[in-house]
């Protein structure tokens, strides 16, 4: 089960909005998205992704910039849909999941396939595809109030969005989607 919101940066403070993400496909899917949140066209917009204890993801969009990315754990986030979106752009790669049906025999098995789910956690994490921890810009919320060492300090099994949230000022305003 994912929970999605938007947290738009305007003169007035935070505002917020829980998101359905059936729309989105791409990075750039979800960054005009978060675009179209914004009050002004300069405003800043982040984006919260999290699964259930598996891994969260934070996509700020600055106006027309890029889009910046953090993901908690690259290799759980990868093998989800809206994770696998975040991780490939990361990557550089346009379909990490191909990329993995290449590799054969990696670990003795026929045609290469992972005997177990947790063998496939480690495929996946020695392959250089999608390391199994954190990935992405650590100083996405920096200038907000939350430092690179304090966003890699928290684990995805906690209330790390409650945390990101109370760090930069937008707790209250986050609470009201959940």
């Amino acid at each position: 089960m994912y929970f999605a919101a938007l947290l738009a940066r305007t003169e007035d403070g935070w505002e917020a909005r829980d998101t359905e993400l059936d729309n989105v496909e791409t990075l750039a899917d979800l960054a005009d998205l978060a675009r179209e949140s914004a009050a002004d066209d300069g405003d800043t917009v982040i984006v919260f992704i999290e699964q259930e204890e598996e891994w969260f993801g934070i996509v700020r969009v600055d106006g027309e910039d890029d889009p910046r990315i953090f993901v908690s754990n690259a290799a759980a986030a990868s093998r989800s849909s809206y994770g696998e979106i975040l991780t490939s752009e990361l990557l550089g790669d346009d379909d990490p999941v191909g990329d993995l049906d290449e590799l054969v025999d990696l670990d003795g098995t026929e045609d290469g396939e992972p005997e177990t789910e947790e063998d496939e956690d480690d495929v996946v994490a020695t392959t250089g595809i999608a390391p199994a921890g954190p990935l992405g810009d650590g100083k996405v919320l920096s200038d907000l109030g939350l430092t690179e060492r304090q966003l890699l300090s928290l684990e995805a099994d906690a209330d790390a969005l409650g945390e990101i949230a109370d760090a930069i000022g937008a707790s209250d305003i986050l609470e009201t989607v959940r």
